[in-house]
């Protein structure tokens, strides 16, 4: 297999329109292909200025879990920081966890965030919704958003050999000047689930507004690990 590494967009789309297969840190699609066959040649983005970037609005896609340090919002650094081991942490990459991967450990963080992505395809760049990111699989050049008023990340422990552990993820945005709205995102099992509701600095409003959409069909320890989550963001971004 020829292992493609571009240092330009120019170069990186024509790898793509050559049918070079998309990595991230392959350590999802490895065991595949050991099992099923190589591709001919894969491309990897991890030499691209434009895919490496991490900043308070922004990280590339081919950014290694472990560089998402506190310079993004808290609720991406968490999301991150508790993928895996550390060994994980040092060869995935954010692309390849939220496109390539079923888990998605940082989907309900970015979900939060409002982040858009900018997607590179053989022949342009763009920028997309996560819902089109994910639904298409497309080459992820990175994610851009505005700097939430606060933010949370909790991931419950799982069963070894069961389902994925509950994630719940959560942010408060500004509008202007004040705050605006509350968003929340949940992992059950393999499902995501994101929901918003107009800001009010009172938890138990916010809960019973979230319990009108689908956020309100989730198991009862799903759903108090939301309230705790919201309860704790709420009242970090009115002390802020």
């Amino acid at each position: 297999m020829q292992l493609r590494l571009p240092t330009s967009i120019s170069e990186a789309q024509r790898c793509l329109a050559e049918g070079a297969v998309p990595i991230g840190g392959a350590t999802l699609v490895w065991a595949a292909w050991q099992r099923d066959g190589f591709p001919e040649q894969a491309v990897s983005l991890r030499n691209l200025p434009e895919a490496n970037a991490v900043g308070p609005e922004e990280v590339g896609g081919a950014v290694l879990l472990h560089r998402v340090d506190a310079t993004v919002p808290e609720v991406l650094h968490r999301a991150a920081s508790r993928i895996g081991t550390g060994a994980v942490r040092r060869t995935a990459t954010v692309g390849g966890n939220i496109v390539g991967s079923t888990l998605r450990c940082l989907l309900p963080a970015a979900l939060v965030l409002d982040a858009r992505a900018t997607v590179l395809g053989s022949d342009s760049v763009y920028e997309t919704d996560l819902t089109e990111l994910v639904a298409k699989r497309h080459v992820l050049l990175g994610l851009r958003w505005h700097t939430p008023l606060a933010s949370g990340y909790r991931k419950l422990e799982g069963d070894p050999g069961g389902p994925p552990p509950l994630v719940v993820a959560a942010a408060v945005h500004s509008d202007g000047a004040r705050p605006g709205h509350l968003r929340v995102a949940v992992r059950d099992g393999y499902d995501v689930l994101s929901e918003s509701t107009p800001y009010t600095p009172d938890a138990d409003s916010a809960l019973h507004a979230l319990d009108g959409t689908d956020l309100g069909g989730l198991p009862a320890a799903a759903r108090e690990a939301v309230r705790e989550q919201v309860t704790d963001v709420l009242a970090r971004s009115a002390a802020g």
